[in-house]
């Protein structure tokens, strides 16, 4: 699982953030101010940082600068101040991408998916029950052959695939579909993608065993993954 480091001094906002990102499926560690975070920073391994502007005892910029000092580690910023000079500087100092409160939650789901993908922390090739994913080609495998999948099945399944050991549920499908395919896709249609893709990855579609149903809640994704 992906560990992102959360630097934010509002505990309300903190409190949310991290309920959010569990239920994506990232482990993550918090930090209320500059002091603490560059304490954590010399303490742990993380994937992504996600790091507030104003913070108690100084400033995120100053957090920034220490993580791109030790490393290539990604760093998003989040910002009550939408205004140019925050945001430049950011960007000059190295930070990946920002963000301005209030964000809506899928918005920043997608940005540190996007900035994982890009920084390649973010696993490439995925295996599961003998179907194999290569997010770098866009290829698909199934017991060694080549499976062709639809524009919105492949993107159906990037989005279990990038919420593993997360349950999704059947809205948040349908506004990850919505986005990509910039047309109307409702409830009806969303069912009968999800039987197509089963019909394609699964050995028995009666029986799914990698996109696996929660009764009442959503869906999850099954089997034993091995990511390279």
């Amino acid at each position: 699982m992906l560990h992102i480091f959360l630097v934010e001094d509002d505990k309300a906002i903190a409190k949310n953030l991290m309920l959010l990102l569990r239920l994506e499926g990232f482990i993550v560690t918090h930090a209320l101010t500059q002091k603490e975070a560059l304490f954590v920073l010399n303490e742990s391994k993380f994937d992504l940082a996600l790091i507030d502007v104003s913070l108690p005892d100084g400033n995120g910029f100053s957090v920034c600068t220490a993580i791109k000092a030790q490393g290539n580690l990604p760093v998003i910023f989040l910002t009550a101040s939408g205004d140019e000079a925050s945001v430049v500087t950011g960007l000059n100092m190295g930070a990946d991408d920002y963000i301005t409160k209030p964000f809506r939650p899928m918005e920043l789901i997608a940005r540190i998916n996007a900035v994982l993908r890009k920084s390649g922390h973010m696993p490439q090739v995925f295996e599961i029950l003998g179907l194999r994913i290569d997010t770098a080609s866009g290829n698909v495998h199934k017991n060694g052959k080549e499976l062709f999948l639809s524009a919105l099945e492949y993107r159906l399944l990037l989005v279990f695939l990038n919420n593993q050991g997360a349950i999704v549920t059947r809205n948040k499908l349908l506004e990850e579909l919505w986005d990509a395919a910039g047309e109307f896709v409702n409830d009806n249609t969303l069912t009968v993608y999800i039987k197509r893709l089963r019909e394609k990855i699964e050995d028995d579609y009666t029986n799914p065993q990698i996109i696996l149903t929660v009764r009442g809640m959503g869906y999850k994704l099954g089997g034993q993954n091995v990511s390279e």
